[in-house]
């Protein structure tokens, strides 16, 4: 059987925690070997499992002047297929110059946040703008969920297909058996920007002050809660910044409840990293993510009252966070990264039969 080759617009450094670059090991690391052939950049230290896979080419890049090889690997690579292109000036420069009549190999493009970018001020014009000039030019697009693809349509009257993004339940998984916290821990992840709302946290901190917070990222608005946290005099609140897949791992782990009030999502990895770990998810209606089940595994809310209202819920039933817990564990099972790569692997069989 001919190997389908895929050039895969990301890096292998396993220090990435770009949820997007992330994601991408996730695939190619699960890609069948005996299938698919895969290259993909390399920076510093590579993820293991991309440097055991077999058929499995990892690219070196200088630290500096990346977009000339990048670009070369792009027009002058023995690949069928370009997969998950990102916004770069390699991938603009390729897309704008591509002769498509000679060119005949497979651009694949994933979108996996809302489209209405102009409507978030924390994000440059600039990079809305080469996002539309590379990531929207690609031959296939493909959302992570409904509301994605939805909202991907209404801004650019683009169609997509569906392809969630998955999780390593093998990996994030519960410790049912943990000794009981003495205080009810609530866990926020995410990027410190405005609209992932980690500044409600604050507020539910000095709400439920028998209760502790723990908020792990790092961002523009890092420095604004610690001081929020500062005259609010709230000893029950903890930033750790950013931290590596073991010790995230942990904190979920020995959290009771995850709290993930963002208003602007496509689908949020660290929502299914939660749900594995065996949590409640409490997130917003905005985006209505399929990986939580209101009422079941967590709860939706509209606004920030209607999420604190149900936090004060979980804080104050045990029975109800255990039951809501195992059910958000086996719930994200169908969200698990092998059947999603599987998915994707029926999908390059299918567009490179056409080649």
């Amino acid at each position: 059987m001919k190997l389908i080759r895929l050039l895969v617009d990301s890096f292998a450094d396993e220090d990435a925690l770009n949820a997007q670059m992330s994601n991408a090991r996730e695939i190619m690391s699960r890609l069948d070997p005996n299938r698919f052939h895969v290259s993909t950049f390399v920076l510093g230290q590579p993820d293991p499992r991309l440097v055991q896979r077999p058929n499995t080419r990892l690219i070196n890049l200088p630290r500096r002047r990346q977009t000339p090889r990048i670009l070369a690997e792009f027009i002058a690579g023995k690949h069928d297929i370009l997969f998950y292109v990102k916004a770069s000036p390699a991938a603009r420069l390729y897309l704008a110059l591509r002769p498509k009549r000679f060119d005949r190999r497979i651009v694949i493009g994933t979108v996996e946040s809302q489209s209405d970018l102009r409507n978030e001020p924390t994000i440059n014009p600039e990079l809305i703008r080469l996002w539309e000039r590379t990531t929207l030019r690609s031959d296939f697009l493909f959302s992570n969920s409904v509301s994605v693809k939805a909202s991907l349509g209404k801004e650019y009257g683009l169609l997509s297909e569906i392809v969630p993004t998955g999780v390593d339940t093998k990996f994030f998984s519960p410790t049912w058996d943990r000794a009981t916290n003495h205080r009810v821990r609530v866990l926020f992840v995410g990027s410190l920007r405005p609209f992932k709302g980690a500044q409600l946290l604050i507020r539910a901190a000095a709400q439920f002050p028998a209760t502790d917070f723990v908020i792990v990222g790092e961002g523009i608005l890092s420095s604004e809660l610690i001081e929020m946290v500062r005259l609010e005099r709230l000893a029950n609140v903890q930033l750790t910044g950013a931290l590596g897949a073991s010790a995230l791992r942990q904190q979920y782990r020995e959290a009771d409840i995850f709290l993930f009030p963002s208003r602007w999502e496509g689908s949020p990895k660290v929502i299914s990293e939660a749900a594995a770990c065996g949590l409640p998810v409490i997130a917003r209606k905005d985006y209505f993510p399929e990986t939580v089940v209101d009422g079941q595994t967590g709860y939706l809310g509209g606004n920030d009252d209607e999420l604190l209202e149900k936090l004060a819920k979980l804080i104050a039933s045990p029975e109800l966070r255990h039951e809501m817990g195992r059910a958000s564990r086996t719930h994200i099972e169908r969200f698990d990264w092998d059947p999603i790569t599987r998915l994707w692997e029926g999908i390059f069989v299918k567009l490179a039969s056409n080649l």
